[in-house]
């Protein structure tokens, strides 16, 4: 993932890189690439936040994909939240398997697990910890 340059005197441990990326972004990716890329940025210590959210079916499959990645020496998984939730979409169980795919999510924020804590979530707020270890 291009990320944006930083001067040499600056080490990651000066702060943590957030990473932003827009929805005009992720629109032209398969979800194999999108799960790629969030990942790539995440084992490099990241927190990367979507401007539009993953389907259902893709944040399913990025947890898979997580959790077939962790070691307990480097990849310690990953902390995902998710807002705001549509109230109006049918979380029954038929209506999850008969509903859109499209998602409701219009921010997502995911980093390492050893690094963010969400502190509050509600419908306008998520409120996270993030500690450099």
């Amino acid at each position: 993932m291009p990320q944006a340059t930083n001067d040499d005197s600056e080490s990651p441990e000066n702060g943590v890189q957030i990473d932003l990326i827009s929805g005009e972004r992720m629109q032209g990716m398969a979800s194999m690439e999108k799960i790629r890329m969030i990942l790539d940025g995440v084992h490099d210590g990241n927190i990367v936040i979507l401007e539009e959210g993953l389907t259902p079916d893709e944040e399913s499959r990025l947890i898979e994909v997580t959790m077939a990645e962790i070691s307990p020496d480097e990849f310690n998984g990953i902390e995902i939240e998710t807002y705001p939730k549509s109230d109006s979409r049918d979380s029954s169980l038929l209506g999850r398997i008969m509903g859109s795919e499209e998602a409701d999510a219009k921010l997502t924020v995911i980093g390492p697990a050893n690094q963010i804590e969400t502190l509050h979530k509600d419908e306008t707020l998520i409120s996270a910890l993030v500690s450099r270890d």
